[in-house]
């Protein structure tokens, strides 16, 4: 069986958002998400977990610069310092914390080398993480 290491690597951005299903009315908006209906915003922190064997050469499992480029590239570009609702890659994901954590699954899933992403984790405030792990 051979080794795997995992690595998590933590970002961090601050971005605003507006929770919002466009199904409902802006009333029924309000209801749902409470003060969250409104533009706000948020300091995150984002954790991606990657795996690997390590190399005989070099000792390393991943990468890091390459994991570090493309968390910059595919995600971090887009919503540092924006509103989450405008980032390309959450084009019709209602900004949860559940939606912001599939979405970067999503999103490095194909960025990252095939099969190496493990868990992608969202930390909205000190009381709110959200963890997505794939489809099993």
């Amino acid at each position: 069986m051979p080794r795997t290491v995992e690595l998590t690597r933590v970002y961090h951005f601050s971005a605003a958002h507006c929770l919002s299903n466009p199904r409902l009315s802006p009333a029924d908006n309000a209801v749902l998400y409470g003060q969250c209906a409104r533009l706000h915003g948020h300091n995150y922190y984002l954790e991606v977990t990657v795996a690997g064997g390590p190399d005989p050469l070099t000792g390393m499992a991943v990468d890091l610069g390459v994991v570090d480029r493309t968390v910059a590239q595919s995600i971090l570009e887009h919503v540092d310092h924006h509103q989450l609702e405008h980032a390309p890659p959450l084009a019709g994901v209602i900004t949860t914390g559940e939606g912001l954590a599939r979405a970067f699954w999503q999103t490095l899933a194909v960025a990252l080398p095939a099969g190496r992403l493990r868990r992608v984790a969202v930390e909205e405030t000190a009381k709110n993480r959200f963890e997505y792990r794939g489809e099993a």
